[in-house]
């Protein structure tokens, strides 16, 4: 199936959102947290533990927020309308148990969306922990590889940090629109291709009679009533393009090593350990994000450890093309027996593992 995607007269955009590393730094996007805010959330955690310890089964009426509402709004406003990006900083991570941060991010984030699951396991709060070490085969989420720019199945993804790594770990950020408009300055006759887009593979996360590859094509780049949108993930449509014997031609792999030349440039992409007690809070329709290879502790108590949400964002949300709503509402379907490692026959030792999906 061929959705349609638009392709006709890009042009340069101007944009809150099309920020470059050059001209900001993370204290840019930051907010500190106040007493008041920590005080508010204590107490809707509070409350939310007398109707339940599982953080998954809290709801946005369930983890009420009166006092601090308007701030809320204002991050919100920023993630999805203005830089793409925010981070909290200040949460007392030592103060609470892992389950009870668990609980107050899950929390937080039902005021910014409603949580997908994240794997074939059915997570809506994903760990990301290494338990695959540099096993290219194992979601990325769950191994210390080192990731290139891309995107997840989301609206926002929210990361909130307990724990950094002993060494490595950087998150690296760059907005969609700052890369567009370099490409239309440099090599305009690529956008077309990035516009109709390519196919991607699944990664053995296929529902069953569902093909291991998307039937539509996925563009990079797309408009829906004039928001810019962007959907990449590389070795998945390397993946793809080896499942159906149809190779990428010369121009296809021009393009698509053209945003990783821009995505990586240290002009454009910002780089920074995510701290404990930081929650990074991000649009999935404007920004690519990729993160470092890491070393871990030999303690089980200093391992790195963040804990992750795919929210669809509350009304109103981005008007998307069709082609990028393929996880509408649901994430990655939780199928009983499948894992997040891949085992099919497909020889992913190919494709670099930084390129994985998070």
């Amino acid at each position: 199936m061929n959705l349609p995607i638009s392709t006709a007269n890009p042009s340069p955009l101007e944009d809150a959102s099309a920020w470059r590393a050059r001209e900001s730094d993370k204290n840019s996007f930051t907010v500190k947290l106040e007493p008041r805010h920590m005080a508010a959330l204590e107490r809707a955690l509070r409350e939310a533990q007398q109707i339940t310890d599982d953080a998954e089964a809290i709801t946005r009426d369930g983890f009420r927020l009166p006092d601090i509402e308007q701030d809320i709004a204002a991050w919100r406003h920023q993630v999805m309308n203005q830089s793409g990006i925010i981070v909290l900083s200040g949460f007392p991570v030592k103060r609470y148990s892992k389950e009870e941060m668990g609980m107050m991010h899950f929390g937080l984030g039902t005021h910014f969306g409603t949580a997908m699951s994240q794997s074939v396991m059915g997570d809506r709060l994903g760990h990301v922990v290494d338990v695959g070490g540099k096993d290219p085969k194992e979601r990325a989420y769950r191994n210390s590889t080192e990731l290139d720019m891309h995107t997840d199945a989301c609206d926002i993804v929210a990361m909130m940090c307990l724990q950094k790594a002993q060494s490595g770990g950087y998150s690296g950020y760059v907005s969609a629109v700052s890369i567009y408009n370099e490409i239309l300055r440099r090599r305009p006759d690529l956008m077309p291709i990035l516009m109709q887009g390519f196919h991607y593979h699944r990664f053995g996360e296929e529902a069953p009679g569902q093909s291991p590859v998307t039937e539509e094509r996925i563009p990079v780049f797309s408009f829906c009533q004039g928001y810019l949108s962007v959907n990449y993930l590389r070795s998945y449509i390397e993946m793809a393009a080896e499942e159906m014997r149809t190779p990428l031609d010369a121009q296809q792999q021009t393009a698509l090593d053209l945003v990783d030349e821009i995505a990586l440039d240290d002009d454009f992409a910002l780089k920074f350990v995510t701290q404990p007690g930081e929650a990074v809070l991000f649009n999935n329709l404007t920004i690519l994000h990729n993160r470092s290879a890491f070393e871990d502790s030999d303690l089980p108590a200093e391992k790195r450890h963040l804990m992750r949400l795919w929210l669809v964002a509350h009304k109103p949300r981005r008007p998307v093309t069709a082609a990028l709503r393929i996880y509408e509402g649901r994430g990655i379907e939780k199928q009983e027996g499948k894992s997040t490692y891949f085992d099919g026959d497909l020889d992913y030792s190919r494709f670099d593992a930084e390129e994985t999906r998070m």
